[in-house]
């Protein structure tokens, strides 16, 4: 079976997901135009070249919707050349059209796959698209489905987080991201976002608050306390009866931020590699999907993690760096106790708290992150994560070449 080599990874920065943000003015097929004229530029290849174009998208209704991926190829002026889709496997979305481009290569069938995945959250909310997940009283009622934010506290609640865990991890997500920043970690694969008239719209990642306190964090007040008074808290207490009630400890402090973003990343065979004349960086050893209870539903990390493992023959000692998506803080230090993970290789230049969650970007941007910091630690192997709403996780390891 031929292997899926990783050539090239890029990212914009994340944008404020508010009108006011940064972002706010670029629509989605923009921000996937810049990233696809800078990997053009990065990796010499013609759209000729592509078999497929593989793009994640969470909410794709107006801006995003309609196939966002051919939407895009056609705006860059790369779309008689290369096909393209769109896939929503929520919060890991971007993961998914990577390890799918991965599948492709190594089915044999394609050679050269452009893979990735962008969120506008400013200009499309979350939940747009509505949904019977969202919005359908019986079939959450039959699935005890609750909201995100009220599994993340039910986590820290059965964990036994305190906020002043959650809150120390959020402040070190910003404190790691920002010197990741200032000491330029990320600065091989950020694309900046230009206006037409060449002018700098934003270069950096827009959410990162530097200047951030514990005694700050300290003061933001529960985000899902209002709803779970509306029901969810009982909801999730009739499938946990062991607990009294419900601890709220999260807050929009230590919970992953609401940003506009697209990434890229570039998947092919060695042969074809070798005749474009590619080098490549890395290889996919293996990827995996999971089904959790939809109720605690952001516990996916650690099974996908273990799955993949298994897949790769590779064990927890085996992996040099982890990235495990920080949708909330609990969802993070549950990954980092069930793993038994070294605070030292686990989200080392902060993650969606610090720098936010571009729910179908995310995946893509997470690889890129831990790509970089391979090379620039010299390690071997890295592990990405997420966990995904409804219940399920998702996970790819990469070995560098």
């Amino acid at each position: 079976m031929p292997e899926a080599y990783i050539y090239e990874a890029l990212r914009t920065p994340r944008g404020r997901g508010k009108s006011q943000g940064a972002l706010y003015e670029v629509k989605p097929i923009d921000l996937l135009s810049a990233t696809l004229n800078a990997l053009r530029q990065r990796a010499s290849i013609a759209p000729g070249e592509l078999d497929d174009t593989v793009i994640g998208c969470v909410t794709p209704i107006d801006d995003q919707g309609y196939n966002v991926a051919k939407a895009a190829l056609l705006h860059t002026g790369w779309g008689e050349a290369v096909s393209g889709m769109q896939v929503n496997r929520y919060c890991a979305s971007g993961l998914e059209a990577v390890n799918l481009a991965a599948m492709k290569v190594r089915s044999g069938w394609e050679g050269l796959v452009l893979a990735g995945g962008v969120e506008s959250m400013s200009r499309i909310p979350i939940g747009s698209d509505g949904g019977p997940l969202m919005y359908d009283p019986e079939l959450i009622t039959r699935a005890n489905s609750i909201p995100q934010g009220i599994s993340a506290d039910l986590i820290a609640t059965l964990e036994g987080f305190r906020r002043e865990e959650l809150d120390a991890y959020a402040y070190d997500s910003h404190k790691r991201a920002h010197q990741a920043w200032e000491n330029g970690f990320f600065d091989r694969s950020i694309v900046p976002i230009y206006d037409r008239n060449g002018l700098l719209i934003l270069g950096r990642d827009e959410h990162i608050r530097p200047d951030t306190t514990l005694e700050a964090l300290a003061q933001l007040p529960p985000a899902f306390e209002s709803p779970g008074r509306q029901g969810f808290d009982e909801m999730a207490l009739h499938q946990y009866p062991t607990l009294e009630r419900i601890q709220h400890p999260h807050t929009a402090g230590n919970s992953s931020g609401i940003v506009d973003g697209a990434a890229l990343v570039l998947v092919g065979s060695r042969e074809k590699g070798e005749a474009l004349g590619l080098k490549p960086r890395a290889r996919v050893l293996s990827a995996a999907t999971v089904s959790v209870d939809p109720t605690l539903m952001l516990t996916g990390p650690a099974p996908a993690a273990r799955k993949a493992m298994e897949l790769a023959g590779m064990k927890t000692k085996d992996i040099d760096l982890w990235e495990c998506n920080e949708a909330f803080a609990s969802v993070v230090l549950k990954f980092q106790r069930e793993m038994k993970i070294p605070e030292s290789k686990l989200n080392v230049n902060g993650g969606a708290i610090a720098m936010g969650h571009p729910l179908g970007a995310t995946g893509a941007m997470l690889l890129g992150t831990l790509l970089d910091e391979m090379e620039r630690q010299n390690k071997n192997t890295g592990l990405v994560t997420l966990c995904v709403g409804g219940g399920m996780g998702v996970a790819t390891i990469i070995e560098r070449v």
